[in-house]
């Protein structure tokens, strides 16, 4: 019954909102989640940084009762020549299941995935789909109901805005509209993906590369850091492109009943400054909690609930 989550692409609809119905119940009621997971043991392998990604599942697989290995950036053997695939047999023959963060492609998680019982992508070089569902849990519990919002999407196009362009367009009559840095927008195959959903789901998706003419109304805003966990520009020079794509209390005043969302960890005063962050319409930290309930719903749901 074990099952993985590497892309939103390998998701149907029906599993993303048992994930996302999931979790905004667990945050809602904390005693609907029993210990699905006991006498499983749990792998966490976080190559790169995390506080909240690698929190949220170490937590809630210990809540869900299950037993918890972690692994550091210099843990494994794979630092010494052993072989990715070599890695993922042995791995499979002791765990129950596997929650990985690296900075390489998708295609690592699924070559994980050919050996062990159920992979996690805990954020990838290209896609960071966890973040996205513990987005729409967020989205979820504030609105009541996804399918309808307007999302105006602010700064780099990056794995998180990548799992947020392959989510929203799914639930009917979303806007999605991108404001991306030129240059530094969604790679074009993700973007070309989108748009076909969202003209499948009757919702929209735009990309532009200026901050001129923003939309009348928005429901959400959200920003990311410039700098993307993991990865690096080869442009010295790339602050001066993302100067105008700063979510301040000018962008903000544009949408007096808009809630502010950022997946954080957030650089005041780069992507967004202190005052919106910490403002009224704020919800940041309240989206981070919420990893930590989609986790556990996203665990409960690979291991066969």
């Amino acid at each position: 019954m074990a099952r993985d989550i590497i892309s939103l692409r390998d998701l149907s609809d029906e599993d993303i909102e048992w994930i996302v119905r999931r979790g905004a119940e667990i945050a809602t009621n904390r005693r609907t989640w029993g210990e699905p997971l006991r006498d499983k043991v749990i792998g966490i392998y976080f190559s790169k940084t995390s506080t909240r990604t690698r929190t949220a599942f170490t937590t809630g697989a210990l809540r869900l009762g299950a037993r918890v290995i972690t692994y550091g950036p210099g843990d494994l053997q794979l630092n010494t020549g052993e072989s990715l695939e070599d890695t993922a047999r042995v791995l499979g023959d002791m765990l129950d299941g596997l929650v990985v963060r690296t900075a390489g492609p998708v295609a690592e998680m699924r070559t994980l995935a050919e050996h062990c019982g159920s992979v996690v992508n805990a954020m990838s070089e290209d896609e960071h789909p966890t973040q996205a569902l513990a987005d729409l849990t967020t989205l979820r519990q504030r609105f009541g109901e996804i399918a309808g919002l307007r999302v105006l999407y602010v700064g780099e196009g990056n794995n998180t805005a990548a799992a947020l362009a392959l989510a929203l367009p799914r639930f009917e009559g979303v806007s999605l509209e991108l404001r991306t840095p030129k240059g530094y927008g969604l790679a074009p195959e993700v973007l070309a993906e989108a748009r076909t959903l969202a003209d499948t789901y009757g919702s929209t998706v735009e990309e532009r590369h200026h901050m001129d003419s923003l939309p009348r109304a928005m429901d959400v805003v959200y920003t990311t850091r410039w700098q993307t966990t993991g990865t690096s520009k080869s442009d010295p020079n790339w602050r001066q492109a993302f100067e105008p794509f700063r979510v301040d209390a000018d962008v903000v005043g544009n949408y007096p009943k808009a809630v502010v969302m950022h997946d954080l960890p957030a650089h005041r005063g780069e992507e967004i400054t202190a005052e919106v962050l910490d403002g009224p319409s704020s919800i940041a930290f309240e989206q981070a909690r919420n990893k930590l309930y989609s986790a556990m719903a996203a665990l409960e749901w690979c291991h066969g609930r």
